[in-house]
């Protein structure tokens, strides 16, 4: 007997005779009765959200799947975009601002001391003497 289902009443389903065959067959691989399998199968396709009618391919892949791996390739593209207008358009204008900003070189100034030729010390003192 089903557990949880000892005092339902039973019910007749009118399928074809090969499907009462192929499905009481499957019952017994499954080793639980017939209310039980169909049950089991029922709380399959609600729990994983698929269709006895859709397509699962040769790699059993649901329409979710093919959409979340056209997703991922979509974000890809999306991230390769963004990383070439990094590469080609932001890099380049932040460099040209900056250069634009950075400080020119200092011009070379001469220095306050340098070395005087004796010649150089000798009219800078004598001027001096003629001022006063």
């Amino acid at each position: 007997m089903d557990e949880g289902f000892e005092k339902e009443q039973f019910e007749t389903l009118k399928i074809k005779a090969s499907v009462s065959v192929k499905f009481r067959r499957f019952c017994k691989t499954m080793s639980k009765s017939q209310s039980m399998t169909l049950l089991l199968m029922l709380d399959f396709f609600e729990d994983n959200g698929i269709s006895p009618t859709e397509a699962m391919g040769p790699r059993m892949e649901t329409l979710e799947y093919r959409i979340s791996i056209l997703i991922k390739k979509r974000m890809n593209g999306m991230i390769a975009i963004m990383k070439d207008i990094e590469k080609h358009q932001t890099k380049p204008t932040v460099a040209m601002i900056q250069s634009l900003f950075a400080e020119t070189e200092p011009k070379k100034e001469r220095p306050i001391m340098r070395e005087k030729t004796p010649e150089e010390f000798k009219a800078q003192f004598e001027n001096k003497k003629t001022e006063l």
